[in-house]
């Protein structure tokens, strides 16, 4: 009980100097930063600027040759707060002998979070390992495991940014590890989660409401264990004739269980597609490490971003055709309204979510929505904005228990995969991308020539209704003409090269 009162305090204490931080009256401790508080005025710039001015004026006040240097740069700092000017405090630091006290290690841990938070994978990992220090702590002498999420998190994102960098890689969007970093706290905190969650339910048994609770959650978890999940469990208003028309339409799916997609062997399905795109198997991989450990198939809300042709629809449909995903690929420059969450049932023109036509039209719990070229989505909100419909089938609470206007009950729409490609993100809701993992797509170069153009050649004459085998092997000349016209880039652009050059071969006829 004791312990309990003293976390109680101490969330108290952190969520006053939270408030003060974003108010512009609490400069945020290193440590404070390390347990996730706000940025100062929550702006990491403004708190960069602020840090740099207060370090600085007290580094004047000793002045000494030696720190003259560091000086110098948190002056810089104060006036450009760009990743540049950190890395040269960071490195002035280093080098400042005479700045060796607690103090000095303080801002040399504070400037890494900076780095980190900027995308620097090695001052990434540096702050995993002190968050991870200070979690240990707590749990010691505390039992207090609310940080190790956190810490968790920082190892994930630090890894993450350590492959991406090794993939070419070396700029992230802003926001994007502030985003990941919340957004895999929140998976490890569920999970951690479990037991306390399992002992509360334990605790409730005398209440018969909290007994049905149980037992309706019970329900579902033994479909979850069977690999499949009851999405329609009632349709609203089903005595009008409007009612029971839509109960006709799911029938076969009310209170059914259906199946969740269970994972293949991922070896063979990342061998296939690295295969085909041998260019981004750092997308590839990182798609499905996020399967390993997994039952069932199922994608956060992902977007993947690159330029125009350079494949991104494409790898999205042979991921869902590798996995045996059952999929509804949904192109995004029609869009403008709300009716992708679904119209009411009494217009005519009313029709279930788009989520729940896929479910319907596919007989499984865990489909995957495609949504191409997510950037031409309308933004006018004079009949609702998809964007804000969006928002709500990508949270795991809203989407649970998602109010279909059509089949006008709550349906369990939490097991569909959400797949996004856009050629840019500065369109996009900034709401929507904070719900989102943001994977940057690479163009091929031409030294992949040799690998694309037969595959794209053998594609050319199956979908032409052809065998595979009549597509004859690339000469040296061919290639080399292809080589001449394509220098990397566009996959667009090279399939309509090697279109004309299968009309050519049939102009000339068969080859001697």
């Amino acid at each position: 009980m004791a312990a309990r009162d003293s976390r109680s305090s101490r969330d108290r204490h952190f969520q006053r100097r939270l408030k003060a931080a974003i108010a512009g009256q609490h400069l945020p401790t290193e440590v404070e930063l390390l347990r996730g508080m706000a940025f100062f005025k929550a702006d990491m710039a403004v708190d960069i600027r602020e840090f740099a001015e207060r370090l600085s004026r007290r580094l004047k006040h000793q002045p000494r040759f030696e720190i003259a240097p560091l000086a110098a740069a948190l002056d810089d700092l104060a006036v450009d707060q760009s990743e540049e000017a950190v890395r040269c405090v960071d490195s002035a630091l280093e080098a400042a002998s005479a700045f060796n006290d607690t103090a000095a290690y303080a801002a040399r841990l504070r400037v890494r979070f900076y780095l980190a938070s900027f995308g620097n994978s090695d001052a990434a990992a540096v702050i995993a390992g002190e968050t991870a220090s200070i979690a240990f702590t707590d749990v010691r002498d505390n039992r207090d495991f609310d940080l190790v999420p956190r810490a968790l998190a920082w190892a994930v994102v630090a890894n993450n940014l350590g492959n991406m960098r090794r993939a070419g890689f070396t700029s992230w969007s802003r926001g994007r590890v502030s985003r990941d970093l919340r957004s895999y706290a929140e998976e490890f905190e569920a999970v951690l989660e479990l037991p306390e969650r399992e002992a509360k339910r334990a605790e409730d048994k005398n209440s018969s409401d909290a007994e049905k609770t149980v037992a309706r959650e019970n329900a579902q978890q033994t479909d979850l264990s069977k690999g499949a999940v009851v999405v329609f469990r009632a349709i609203g208003n089903d005595s009008t004739s409007e009612g029971k028309r839509v109960g006709k339409e799911f029938e076969k799916l009310l209170k059914v269980p259906l199946p969740l997609p269970p994972v293949p062997d991922l070896t063979r399905v990342r061998k296939r597609l690295a295969d085909e795109f041998p260019y981004a198997v750092a997308v590839i991989d990182d798609l499905l490490k996020r399967l390993v450990g997994r039952k069932h198939v199922h994608f956060r809300p992902t977007v993947l971003v690159g330029k125009p042709g350079c494949g991104k629809t494409r790898l999205v449909r042979r991921l869902c055709e590798e996995l045996a995903l059952r999929f509804e690929l949904v192109s995004c420059g029609g869009l403008s309204d709300s009716a992708i969450g679904g119209t009411p049932r009494r217009w005519s023109s009313g029709e279930p979510s788009i989520a729940v036509l896929a479910v319907r039209r596919h007989h499984t719990a865990g489909p995957v929505v495609v949504l191409d070229e997510i950037e031409k989505v309308g933004t006018s909100r004079y009949n609702g904005a998809v964007h804000d419909v969006l928002v709500g089938l990508f949270e795991q609470e809203t989407s649970s228990r998602w109010f279909d206007p059509y089949v006008q009950s709550a349906c369990d729409l939490s097991h569909i995969s959400w797949l996004m490609t856009a050629n840019t993100t500065a369109t996009v809701s900034p709401v929507l991308l904070d719900r989102c993992r943001v994977i940057m797509f690479p163009e091929p170069g031409p030294d992949q020539l040799d690998v694309l153009a037969p595959r794209i050649l053998e594609r050319l004459y199956v979908d032409a209704g052809h065998d595979a085998r009549w597509a004859a092997a690339l000469e040296h000349y061919e290639l080399a003409a292809l080589g001449e016209h394509w220098r990397g880039g566009s996959i667009r652009k090279l399939q309509q090269l090697l279109e004309a050059l299968v009309e050519a071969r049939e102009r000339h006829g068969p080859r001697q």
